[in-house]
Parts: structure tokens; C-alpha cells; sequence
């Protein structure tokens, strides 16, 4: 049975489609501006509305609103872009959040119909790292298809107060591909190294703690994301690999070593 989508005022609408651990973190920023109704499969979808104060929906009523936020992992996104597709009105803006930007937008040109506006973002923060307040986090802005891409980096610097800026999708992912694949590849190592507690720390040991900290709790799906749907991030994890070998090899390690 579809839900109803009553809208008590003339602010503008938009829908959230997905309301995981990033979809749900994103409402109580988005509803101080919007009126916000949310599309996802989990059971307990109801009890998130009325926490947040905003309404459920079935998906073609979310589809159909004047800004579309889909906030869903990126191995879901094609099956959730053609799922929304026949739903999408003319001039409607779509908006993804995935953490890697060439695969994506590429999907949503090719799913999408061409009335349809998309851009592209991916905020480098999330409900750890933005927990105290998002003001002056960073996020990146990828405009793929329309002209409201500006619109929309405006909005993200005036009104949520983050540090946006605007870039091509591939310079993005060849980017991200040092900056999120070295931090998540480096936590997930130590991680598997299961570190005892350390009593004695150095500040450079806490650093790497709090980065790990940051990460921790990430998903596989993330994980994955980051490192293998990023067309530029093959490159970075056998420099890396490279690198390590030949920083090793001074004390032991030969530089064709198969213990790496």
C-alpha cells in the first residue's frame, strides 16, 4: 500500500532514498530546509521517520519529488536508478553520495531519463567524523548532466556551512584514490594486526588511532567501493605495495618478496 506524502508547507521536497547508517545521518541537516520524505526497504522505516520528523514513502511517490537523494551503496545503485527511473518528473534533480564519482554518474546517465539534472557529490565525512557538527567538513561536488550544479554547491556552502568544491568526476576518483584508498587500506592492515591496548603512546601513535578510529566501524561495502570501483586506485595500491617492498628490503625483505 503506497504511503501518503502530506507536505505541510511550500518548502522545497526531496526524498531520501536509503536510510542506512550515511542516509539517516544526513536528515536532521537536510530537514531544516526541506520537506523530507524517505523511501527504504528496512523494517523499522516508520520508527526513523518519526524520530526525525519526516515522512515515509513508497518509492515512485520518493522518485517523484522535485530533488531525488539517493544515498545507497554503489553495488545497489543501478538497480535503484532503473527502479526510479519511470518515476522521475521533468526538471527533477538527482543526487548521489557515493564515495567514488566516474562509475556512478556514468550510471545514472545510462538509467536515468534525459530530463533528469545529476549531480554528483561525495561528502568526505560521515556520522563518526561529523558527530560533533558538519560546519566546515569537506565535500566534493561533481555536476554530470544540467546546470544546477552550482546551485547546488552554493546551497552546500551557505546553508549546511561545508567547505564544497566543485571538480570532474575523474579528477575526483584520482584524488580519492590516495586520500581515502591509503587511509582505508593502512586502518584495515592494523586492524587485522589486532593491536593490544598500549599503555605508552607516542602523538604520531595517537594520530594513527584516531585515524584508524575514524574508519573502524566503515563498512565492507565501502571498503570495496573505495578500492576496487575506483578506476584509478589499482594503480595506488601497487605503488603502495611497490613502496612497502622496497622500504622492507634494507632489513631482510628482498624486493620480489612473496611475503607482501
Amino acid at each position: 500500500m503506497s504511503r501518503p506524502t502530506p507536505f505541510p508547507s511550500d518548502r522545497p521536497r526531496l526524498a531520501l532514498i536509503g536510510a542506512g547508517a550515511f542516509g539517516e545521518f544526513c536528515i536532521p541537516h537536510l530537514r531544516r530546509f526541506f520537506e523530507i520524505c524517505v523511501f527504504d526497504p528496512r523494517p523499522d522505516l516508520d520508527l526513523v521517520c518519526e524520530r526525525h520528523g519526516v515522512v515515509a514513502a513508497d518509492l515512485a511517490s520518493a522518485a517523484g519529488q522535485d530533488i531525488v537523494l539517493l544515498a545507497v551503496p554503489f553495488r545497489h545503485l543501478r538497480s535503484v536508478a532503473r527502479a526510479v527511473a519511470p518515476h522521475v518528473k521533468p526538471g527533477a534533480l538527482v543526487i548521489d553520495v557515493c564515495s567514488v564519482k566516474v562509475k556512478p554518474l556514468a550510471i545514472l546517465q545510462e538509467e536515468l531519463p534525459a530530463h533528469a539534472e545529476i549531480v554528483g557529490t561525495h561528502p568526505l565525512f560521515g556520522p563518526q567524523s561529523g558527530r560533533d557538527g558538519i560546519a566546515g567538513l569537506r565535500i566534493a561536488v561533481c555536476p554530470a548532466r544540467g546546470r544546477r550544479g552550482a546551485l547546488v554547491e552554493r546551497f552546500l556552502r551557505r546553508r549546511l556551512e561545508l567547505s564544497a568544491a566543485r571538480m570532474a568526476a575523474e579528477e575526483h576518483d584520482r584524488q580519492m584514490a590516495y586520500v581515502q584508498g591509503l587511509t582505508h587500506l593502512i586502518s584495515r592492515i592494523v586492524l587485522a594486526m589486532d593491536v593490544p591496548p598500549l599503555e605508552h603512546k607516542t602523538t604520531t601513535y595517537a594520530h594513527l588511532e584516531s585515524m584508524i578510529g575514524m574508519v573502524r566501524h566503515d563498512s565492507d561495502g565501502l571498503f570495496r567501493t573505495i578500492l576496487a570501483d575506483n578506476p584509478f586506485a589499482g594503480a595506488v595500491m601497487q605503488s603502495f605495495t611497490n613502496a612497502t617492498r622496497d622500504v622492507l628490503q634494507p632489513f631482510g625483505y628482498p624486493a620480489n618478496s612473496s611475503a607482501l
